[in-house]
C-alpha cells in the first residue's frame, strides 16, 4: 500500500451492491450509479451489460463470476475453498470473502491471501467491528492484498474508512436508493460539486445583523469552506480561519459563515439554514475543486455584527451573500488564493457552486417548482 496518504485515499473504492431484483431495475440503478461516478458495482456481470452484452460504459463489476472484473472466489475451509485462483487474464483480480468472528480467522485470511497470492479479500464483521478491522488491517496491509469491508450503513462505511487513519482500500454497500449512495460517497470524500468562477458585481453595506459561526471538531486546510449563499442554487465558497491575521489567532476549525438566513447544503442533500445549525450537526467542507468532505459541528455562535451584502454573477445565474464585514472572512480566487470581504471590488472572481434555480420544500428540492428568489 502506497505511503503517501493522498495516493492511499485515491485507491480507496465504494462497490455498491444494488438491493433491487428485477433485471430491468437493477439495469437502470446501475446506470443511475455510473452518473454518479462510481466505479465499481458487487452485480452478475450478465446484468451490469448493455443490451449489446457490454460493460456499460466501463463500470466494472465484482461478483462470483469468473466474467466478472474482481472475482470472488469459493471460500471456507475444507473442499469447498478454491485451490487457487486461476491464471490471471484480461486484467481481472481475484479474491475471496471470510467472515472474521477471531483472532484465529483473521490469521487463516491472511495465510489463504498470502499462500494464494489474492489480489482483495472481503472482510464480513458481524458484530465486533472496529478491534478485528484493526486486526486485520495491521496484520494484512502487510502484503500487497487490498481489503474490502462489508458496511450495511452510511456511517459504517465512515468507520472502515478512518480505522487506524489508513482505513480499508474499499467497502461494499448495499443500497436500493441514489441518496444512500450519496451519503456513503461523502464519508469517502467521494462526492463533489462543481464549482466555477463568479464576477462580483455589488458590494454593500447593510448595517447590523446576526451572523453565524461555526465551529468544527475537524482542522480545516487552507482552500477548504464551506458553500454559502441567500439562494440556494448560488453559493460562494467562504474559507475558514486557518489563516488569521495580524490582530487574530488562526482558528482552523472555524468558518465565520453568514447572516442566519443563508443556506449551506447538508451531506444528506437537504439544505439548511444557518441558524439551524448546532452542536452535532454535520456540515459539508468543500475544496476549490469541489470535493466534499463532511465535518461535526462543536459548537454555533450567533453574535450581531456589521454585515455586507455582495452579489455576483455565473452561469447566467445571480446570487447573493450576507457576511460580517471583517477582514477574517474570506473567499476563494480562482488558483486558489485567498480575498477578504473587506478588500473585495466590482469585478473581482470568486469560487461560487451555481445552478439553475429549483424550489425547495423544507430544504428537499422540488425539481418542476416554479420560483424566483431576489
Amino acid at each position: 500500500m502506497a505511503s503517501d496518504s493522498s495516493a492511499a485515499a485515491s485507491r480507496k473504492e465504494l462497490i455498491v451492491q444494488p438491493k433491487q431484483k428485477g433485471r430491468k431495475q437493477l439495469g437502470e440503478f446501475l446506470a443511475q450509479l455510473q452518473a454518479e461516478g462510481l466505479q465499481t458495482a458487487y452485480a452478475d456481470p450478465s446484468i451490469a451489460a448493455d443490451g449489446g452484452g457490454k460493460k456499460r460504459g466501463g463500470l466494472r463489476t465484482m461478483f462470483a463470476d469468473a466474467g466478472a472484473d474482481y472475482v470472488v472466489l469459493a471460500g471456507g475451509r475444507g473442499p469447498k475453498r478454491q485451490a487457487s485462483p486461476p491464471r490471471r487474464r484480461g486484467g481481472r483480480r481475484y479474491g475471496m470473502r471470510f467472515k472474521i468472528t477471531s483472532n484465529a480467522d483473521i490469521e487463516d485470511a491472511l495465510s489463504v491471501a498470502a499462500s494464494k497470492r489474492l489480489d482483495f479479500v472481503i472482510v464480513d464483521v458481524k458484530d465486533w467491528k472496529i478491534i478485528p478491522l484493526e486486526n486485520t488491517i495491521a496484520k494484512l496491509h502487510k502484503i500487497s492484498t487490498r481489503i474490502i469491508a462489508v458496511a450495511r450503513t452510511p456511517a459504517e462505511v465512515r468507520k472502515m474508512f478512518s480505522i487506524l487513519d489508513v482505513g480499508v482500500d474499499g467497502v461494499i454497500f448495499a443500497a436500493s436508493s441514489i441518496p444512500q449512495v450519496r451519503e456513503a460517497m461523502l464519508y469517502m470524500g467521494g462526492r463533489s460539486f462543481e464549482m466555477e468562477a463568479a464576477a462580483i458585481t455589488e458590494i454593500k453595506e447593510v448595517g447590523d445583523g446576526e451572523r453565524v459561526c461555526v465551529d468544527t471538531a475537524s482542522m480545516l486546510k487552507k482552500g477548504e469552506g464551506m458553500l454559502i449563499g441567500s439562494r440556494s442554487n448560488f453559493m460562494f465558497l467562504v474559507h475558514n480561519e486557518s489563516v488569521g491575521s495580524s490582530f487574530t489567532s488562526p482558528r482552523p476549525f472555524r468558518v465565520n459563515a453568514g447572516a442566519v438566513h443563508c443556506y449551506t447544503p447538508s451531506p444528506d442533500g437537504t439544505t439548511k439554514y444557518l441558524s439551524e445549525i448546532e452542536t452535532g450537526s454535520e456540515v459539508l467542507i468543500l475544496t476549490p475543486e469541489g470535493h466534499a468532505r463532511r465535518a461535526a459541528v462543536g459548537r454555533s455562535k450567533i453574535e450581531r455584527r456589521p454585515m455586507l451584502m455582495i452579489k455576483a454573477e455565473a452561469a447566467g445565474e445571480t446570487g447573493g451573500i450576507i457576511a460580517q464585514d471583517a477582514e477574517t472572512i474570506r473567499f476563494v480566487k480562482p488558483g486558489g488564493r485567498l480575498i477578504s470581504v473587506t478588500h473585495l471590488k466590482v469585478g473581482d472572481r470568486v469560487m461560487v457552486h451555481a445552478r439553475r434555480a429549483a424550489g425547495r420544500h423544507f430544504g428537499m428540492e422540488v425539481a418542476d417548482e416554479y420560483i424566483l428568489e431576489k
